[in-house]
């Protein structure tokens, strides 16, 4: 039976083979939900949920977004420790949680280093043990960058945490000059 090249849902069977090809989170194959979602709780803020649908969502995009239903509908099939299928509306809310989670954390962690909370080396020391946890989660899904492509980001953000640096002791500076400035006054 051919295929109509025009249909926007696949063939069935072609997605079964999909789902039998995906080869993600198979190193956690066996542990339970309960047991990933205290491990990443101790690491990160976000729930193991919000962890596998994040990632299915970033590998089953289609033209229009995110293939929630099929992510939902199989669920259990993708991700060994996900017991239960999810609705479109579950699934849409567990990747929206995961994305507003991530902004917080990013919002925190600049307003940190900008207000001179952390001294340079502290945000190094910082940088490296999240880029190390985050590596960790990488090699635990069975997502692998190519080392070119670490380096590259792993650059990337040192030259904004390098920038992120000089320019909360700058504003820390212009701060201390214009309380010198009013206490003179």
């Amino acid at each position: 039976m051919d295929s109509d090249p025009y249909t926007l849902i696949p063939d069935e069977n072609d997605r079964t083979e999909e789902i039998n090809k995906y080869q993600k989170f198979k190193k956690v194959d066996g542990a339970t939900y309960r047991k990933i979602n205290a491990f990443l709780r101790k690491r990160t803020y976000i729930t193991a949920r919000e962890w596998a649908i994040a990632r299915l969502c970033s590998d089953f995009k289609s033209q229009y977004g995110s293939e929630m239903t099929f992510i939902g509908q199989h669920l259990p099939e993708l991700v060994p420790f996900m017991e239960e299928s999810y609705s479109p509306q579950a699934v849409n809310q567990a990747r929206n949680a995961f994305k507003q989670k991530v902004r917080k954390s990013g919002a925190t962690f600049f307003y940190g280093a900008m207000c001179g909370f952390f001294a340079l080396d502290e945000l190094d020391d910082i940088f490296f043990e999240s880029s190390e946890i985050a590596r960790f989660l990488l090699e635990i899904e069975g997502t692998s960058l190519s080392i070119d492509n670490e380096l590259d980001i792993e650059d990337r953000i040192t030259e904004i945490m390098r920038k992120l640096g000089e320019s909360a002791n700058n504003l820390l500076n212009i701060r201390k000059g214009s309380c010198s400035k009013n206490d003179n006054k």
